[in-house]
């Protein structure tokens, strides 16, 4: 068995993950693109409180024991928080061909079955979108259909429905590129208002 990488396990809303991301440095890896994945298993029904941190720890044992791998995906986004799970600076396991590539974030719920526009999968895309957005700043990278990839894009993957068909790829990219929009011209008029 591979030696595991130990979990960050820490949650965050978007504003505090934003700072969290402007705070890391990609140094030993740096990710060229993100990869989008939904759960499927468990759903929202499944987790009608999103995660917790018995949640996070039995994704360990999932990973680390059952799947015998060396690291799980970096992020699971919930409809309440944004958890970091293996270092973002660090490579993940979460989609066979872009590995040692991308970040990987998993999004809670079955977007076969489940609305990802309205109610709490509309709350989960939100954080999805937030996080995905401040990944893109504190990296660098512009949010295209090159950066922002499904799961179901990855020419060896098994799961060719993730993230499922209520995923919106071109609609989520554009919300993505709008909440970077957002955030960087509040951040340039507050230090505008605040020079030196």
């Amino acid at each position: 068995m591979t030696q595991w990488k130990p979990i960050v396990g820490l949650s965050f809303d978007a504003a505090s993950f934003d700072i969290y991301c402007k705070a890391l440095t990609w140094t030993a890896w740096r990710p060229s693109f993100i990869v989008l994945h939904n759960t499927g298993l468990p759903t929202l029904a499944q987790r009608p409180n999103g995660f917790t941190r018995q949640h996070i720890q039995n994704l360990v044992t999932y990973y680390r024991d059952n799947q015998k791998w060396s690291a799980g995906p970096h992020l699971f986004v919930d409809d309440h928080l944004i958890w970091v799970f293996t270092p973002l600076t660090t490579t993940g396991r979460h989609s066979p061909a872009w590995n040692s590539l991308a970040i990987g974030i998993e999004m809670l719920g079955d977007y076969n079955s489940e609305a990802f526009d309205t109610g709490r999968g509309l709350a989960v895309r939100q954080n999805a979108v937030a996080a995905v957005a401040s990944l893109c700043g504190a990296l660098g990278l512009d949010p295209t259909a090159k950066t922002i990839r499904l799961h179901k894009e990855d020419p060896v993957t098994t799961h060719k429905g993730c993230p499922g068909r209520n995923f919106a790829k071109n609609k989520v990219l554009v919300e993505i590129s709008d909440c970077i929009r957002r955030h960087y011209t509040a951040e340039h008029q507050l230090a505008d208002a605040h020079p030196g």
